[in-house]
């Protein structure tokens, strides 16, 4: 069984897959490797180039001293940025997992970017992978540190855990010392 994990947010795409532990007993594993990460180039406009104004709100007008609202619907914006991104990701993780030969697609990502993944592999992904959702926003962290969220959520196995210095010798397996 092969697994693919997809950890994303509106700016930041990360694809590992659960690699197995050396045949050496002495390694850690299985191990979460990433293959492939990339950014969202339209997540650098939000707030600095795209919109003119820092926010939303009120104005007042200065002959009258009355206050107008208005709205550049930013959120709608941000929204449709978010939405585009999510379509790129479900097309790199449709190739991604067919490269990977998976059947397992998890997929990790704040709720809002997950519905809008959630309708783009809907369209994309098919044949026969299982795709567990993780509704969290994981995207900041390590490998290791993923690998143990997940592991504590039961969606991944835990990582094995060489032994510790010391516990070979008690089994008659002394390391050997070079002098």
């Amino acid at each position: 069984m092969k697994t693919c994990l997809v950890v994303a947010d509106g700016a930041r795409a990360r694809f590992l897959i659960l690699a197995p532990a050396e045949t050496s007993k002495l390694q850690f594993g299985p191990n979460l490797v990433e293959l492939k990460d990339f950014i969202n180039p339209e997540a650098d406009e939000y707030g600095r180039d795209l919109w003119s104004d820092t926010k939303t709100g009120v104005t007042r007008a200065w002959s009258r001293g009355q206050a107008h609202s208005y709205d550049d619907h930013r959120e709608e914006h941000e929204a449709e940025f978010v939405r585009r991104f999510a379509k790129t990701i479900a097309e790199e993780t449709k190739t991604f997992v067919r490269a990977q030969k998976a059947n397992t697609l998890i997929i990790a990502a704040p709720k809002k970017m997950l519905g809008f993944l959630r309708l783009a592999l809907n369209q994309s992904l098919k044949g026969n992978v299982s795709v567990k959702e993780v509704p969290k926003d994981f995207s900041k962290l390590n490998p290791v540190e993923l690998h143990e969220h997940l592991a504590k959520q039961k969606i991944l196995p835990p990582r094995r855990r060489p032994p510790a210095p010391g516990s070979l010798a008690k089994r008659g397996q002394a390391p050997s010392s070079r002098r």
